[in-house]
């Protein structure tokens, strides 16, 4: 993936379900931009998120506020999910081959479990 889908805004379809998860997600698809992942950020806004790839586990270690996680396949099936994931927490998924950070809330309001399908768009 390259440099140019990270400055791109990413919309998530939870085509499942007919819900939209997120419309202002990043892409952090490099070493660099998965290492650091959120953190410095004060909170995400309405449809705000970020999807990290490859990844399989994440920290929310230094964060300042909780967000909601969820696991992806390579066919972007959701794998596991958990919700308002406080700082200083620790979660994985050796299934998963990606991970949506998002807004705390988004999993619950859009209804997104195990088993879901999603849908990405670059561009939007």
């Amino acid at each position: 993936m390259n440099g140019r889908a990270a400055e791109t805004n990413i919309k998530i379809v939870n085509l499942t379900r007919g819900t939209q998860v997120a419309d202002l997600v990043r892409l952090a698809g490099d070493g660099r931009n998965r290492r650091k992942g959120l953190l410095g950020r004060e909170g995400l806004g309405s449809g705000e998120g970020l999807w990290i790839v490859p990844c399989e586990a994440v920290h929310t270690f230094w964060m300042r506020f909780p967000i909601d996680l969820i696991y992806l396949d390579r066919k972007h099936r959701v794998v596991k999910t958990r919700s308002n994931v406080g700082p200083w927490r620790l979660s994985g998924c050796l299934r998963a081959h990606s991970v949506l950070e998002l807004v705390a809330g988004s999993i619950r309001e859009t209804q997104t479990i195990q088993g879901d399908r999603l849908s990405i768009e670059f561009g939007i």
